[in-house]
């Protein structure tokens, strides 16, 4: 049985309005985008990547399975609002620690459900992703539609400095895993399990801030260094792709995730552009161009790499069968490789968890 619920909308920038109704209170600015992930909304809700969007997913149920700390990717959600077809009320799981809704209205993002999601979505698809508000407590459109269109669109924002570490910790092998190399990783918005995948593997991690300068980061005599994920346009970190420059021109082993592979392909002198709508799923198809193999990959992303851009010293080796992008590329006769999807998944699938292995051999 549905709830009895207040009203709620779903704004969009190109005057696009969504009736539904109210699942956690509150009113929302930022980029809408959907996930076509069949699980996983709290890996998504708590993945730092999302900061500033609003997420749409298109799984008609979520919350079936309520709230596990112990899966969450970061200590809170970080998207700017959450909406979908119906949120469950009572989970039905032995790990559930509290119900979705309970956990979206202690941390204060607001929620919808009841509207047409696939509606939604196609909007997006043919316009690309919009603007937009979620709200549970106001009613008048047009002075939200006005809001919205001065609203910062999120080519051009740097995010990063909202969601990276204070100062650097340490995350250590689990008990009966023996330590081995000790990795720098930098934190743009890091999720939980790419900390975790290297760990399990015996890497001693030692997190660092994203501004950390690349003398700072060599002088604790790493054996490498991995260039994590992290929300926002790339392109105006401008300092961050300096020190990533410094890091390929000493000689250690580089590793980018995410927005640290476009990083890298900034450092090495290329271009980033926006994606219509981006890749927001666990069902990216990626294609290995030596090999052939294709992987299915979880990804979260909003920018690309121009392959064009990129000079002779860097060799585009995956790409996208939906699209073409730029899925991954390595520098030539350096120890320096990247992967725009996510190795770690959380949520799935985990085709490519094997690049942390190939990763910690070429250290």
């Amino acid at each position: 049985m549905r709830r009895e619920a207040p009203p709620g909308l779903l704004v969009l920038e190109d005057g696009s309005v969504f009736e539904a109704q109210a699942a956690a209170p509150g009113t929302r600015f930022g980029e809408v985008v959907f996930n076509t992930s069949m699980t996983g909304y709290q890996e998504i809700l708590t993945d730092p990547s999302y900061c500033g969007q609003i997420v749409v997913m298109t799984l008609p149920h979520i919350g079936n399975y309520g709230i596990n700390s112990a899966v969450a990717e970061s200590t809170r959600p970080w998207v700017e609002g959450f909406v979908a077809r119906q949120f469950t009320a009572l989970p039905s799981s032995h790990g559930s620690e509290e119900d979705l809704l309970t956990y979206l209205n202690r941390h204060g993002v607001p929620a919808i459900e009841g509207l047409d999601t696939r509606a939604v979505v196609r909007r997006v698809r043919e316009r690309g992703a919009l603007r937009g508000v979620v709200t549970t407590e106001r009613s008048e459109v047009a002075p939200l539609l006005a809001e919205v269109r001065e609203h910062p669109s999120m080519t051009g924002r740097a995010l990063v400095d909202e969601v990276t570490c204070q100062a650097p910790y340490e995350v250590t092998p689990p008990a009966g895993v023996e330590a081995g190399d000790h990795l720098a990783v930098y934190d743009f918005g890091v999720k939980a399990n790419i900390l975790r995948s290297l760990a399990e593997r015996g890497a001693r991690v030692t997190v660092l801030p994203a501004r950390t300068p690349a003398s700072e980061c060599l002088g604790l005599g790493v054996d490498g260094v991995v260039l994590s994920n992290g929300p926002g346009d790339p392109e105006p970190l401008t300092e961050i792709i300096a020190e990533v420059r410094k890091l390929v021109a000493s000689g250690v082993p580089v590793f980018g995730i995410c927005l640290g592979h476009q990083l890298l392909g900034l450092a090495m002198g290329g271009r980033t552009f926006k994606l219509k709508f981006g890749h927001h799923g666990g069902n990216q198809p990626v294609q290995d161009l030596a090999t052939g193999r294709v992987v299915i990959t979880s990804q979260n992303h909003g920018f690309a790499i121009d392959p064009d851009s990129l000079p002779e010293s860097c060799q585009v080796t995956e790409t996208n069968l939906n699209d073409g992008t730029v899925e991954a590329f390595a520098v030539r006769d350096r120890p320096v490789f990247s992967a725009q999807y996510h190795p770690e998944a959380a949520p799935g699938p985990h085709d490519a968890s094997p690049l942390f292995d190939r990763f910690l051999d070429a250290l």
